[in-house]
């Protein structure tokens, strides 16, 4: 299980290991493909698109409601797959990667017969306008480790929902999830081409990618440093760009907020995935009338979190993706406690959990808004807390970052709650809950968190081409606009 390109199974390129990041143990070998096996997916897309691109509706809707019957019945295995590959308990992956996953795949099973344009009419008298909503061509998509198994339905649906056909290049150290997805996509129905996976590390299979001549768009998901790459690559050929990056999410609570659900809603949010999620809550900015409280409140709750083998359904936090990952958030934290204070975690566990990348929820306190741990995307299991004295200094810290991609705002006061989500510049905030997703509305950021939009019919914006028509009404030979270059006809 390596790539999957114009529907089949194909091992090529050098050899290389799938590990477990919870034990070390060894998940699957696999070969890393390059520059041939992107040629050689790009082609069958590019083949496949002219019959996709002009099946219908219904048909593409067909495909994808039979895919979404067939990821159910295989739930299981995909979340057993999930779970050794990235990491993640089975308790996550079971109630949260996999349904998800099947949920968006009937969503767009749907939305493929949603297509809207602007009504059809006369809007110059003399002509008939319509809009066209085209396929944009081969879409060359780029997924990240943390969710493999999401990120690459993300990526996939909405561009096969529209009529196109697709590259995409997993992260090389969570592929199987990727491949066995497109595998049952074929199985289902989807046509040979349609959907191509080549796994690959980022320099060679994605770089080949990204450049490639014959691929129309390109969809990336991870850091703002390798975004700005993508958007360079992708300017070689003036390619279409989608981009979902980094994220430093501000969790604000007010003052009269429900500091209980508050506390939930922050261990929780920070927690999530192990905090290797970009729209995780990184920086709790809570007026200091119940700051003591909530970071107390916090810490208290975060002492309760179960750490444990991923197979295990008594786990609540699985490991970080590697131990040079895991090393790096521990130094940030390290290097927090010359400046703020760790109130609880910041260590890297030992005993039976050694042989995995774990490292213990985390609560830094009264960091200055300028420093690291509060600046700099930690993608851990790290909350920082600050307190605020003012409605405006909390939403001026909750905009004091580059990035844009997600924010909570925590009060009883509908006021409060339509200013925060209204001026606090970020592609969702949520009120009174953190990190909870729907298919049917968008998620993508602004600012250094990039453009364009996954999930929902908004999506489709990305993913198709608009086009307009005209027709002359008139039937006649000469228009009065030729005037302005015909003066005597």
């Amino acid at each position: 299980m390596t790539h999957f390109i114009d529907g089949q199974l194909v091992n090529a390129g050098e050899p290389a290991t799938v590990f477990d990041p919870s034990n070390g143990v060894p998940v699957a070998d696999i070969t890393l493909g390059g520059a041939d096996e992107v040629q050689r997916a790009v082609d069958a897309a590019r083949t496949a698109f002219g019959e996709w691109s002009r099946a219908t509706p219904a048909e593409r809707s067909g495909v994808l409601a039979g895919f979404a019957r067939a990821l159910e019945e295989r739930s299981g295995e995909f979340a057993a797959l999930e779970s050794q590959q990235a990491g993640k308990p089975i308790r996550l992956t079971t109630e949260f990667d996999v349904p998800g996953t099947i949920d968006n795949t009937a969503f767009f099973a749907g939305a493929a017969r949603n297509l809207e344009g602007k009504a059809t009419g006369e809007y110059s008298g003399a002509h008939t306008s319509s809009i066209r909503r085209e396929p944009v061509g081969v879409v060359g998509s780029v997924a990240p480790w943390n969710y493999p198994l999401q990120m690459a339905a993300w990526k996939m649906l909405p561009a096969v929902a529209a009529g196109n056909t697709i590259v995409l290049k997993p992260a090389e150290i969570t592929p199987l999830t990727t491949v066995l997805f497109a595998q049952v996509a074929h199985e289902s129905g989807l046509p040979a081409g349609v959907f191509n996976v080549v796994t690959g590390t980022g320099p060679d299979a994605g770089s080949s990618l990204l450049r490639h001549p014959d691929v129309d768009m390109v969809s990336f998901t991870g850091s703002t440093r390798v975004g700005r790459t993508v958007l360079e690559a992708a300017a070689t050929t003036a390619k279409r760009v989608h981009l979902e990056l980094g994220g430093k999410a501000p969790f604000v609570v007010f003052d009269d907020a429900d500091l209980e659900a508050a506390i939930h809603g922050a261990v929780a949010g920070s927690l999530i995935n192990s905090g290797q999620d970009c729209t995780a809550a990184t920086r709790a900015i809570v007026h200091r009338s119940v700051y003591d409280d909530f970071v107390a409140g916090v810490a208290d709750l975060m002492g309760k979190v179960v750490l444990g083998p991923t197979a295990d359904d008594a786990t609540d936090l699985g490991p970080l993706i590697s131990a040079a990952h895991r090393d790096k958030v521990a130094g940030m934290v390290d290097r927090a406690r010359s400046y703020a204070r760790v109130v609880t975690g910041g260590v890297i566990p030992g005993g039976a959990l050694s042989a995995g990348h774990y490292y213990s929820p985390t609560l830094v306190a009264d960091a200055d808004p300028a420093s690291e741990i509060v600046k700099d995307e930690i993608f851990g299991p790290v909350l920082a807390a600050m307190p605020f004295d003012s409605d405006d200094e909390a939403i001026a810290l909750a905009n004091d970052t580059v990035y844009g991609l997600a924010a909570s705002v925590w009060t009883k006061d509908v006021y409060r709650a339509l200013r925060g989500t209204e001026q606090i510049r970020a592609g969702c905030v949520w009120v009174n809950d953190h990190i909870s997703i729907i298919s049917e509305m968008p998620h993508g950021g602004m600012k250094q968190s990039g453009f364009g939009k996954d999930m929902s019919t908004y999506s489709f914006d990305d993913y198709t081409v608009v086009k307009h028509v005209m027709f002359d009404r008139t039937g006649t030979a000469q228009r009065d606009w030729h005037r302005t270059i015909l003066r005597n006809p």
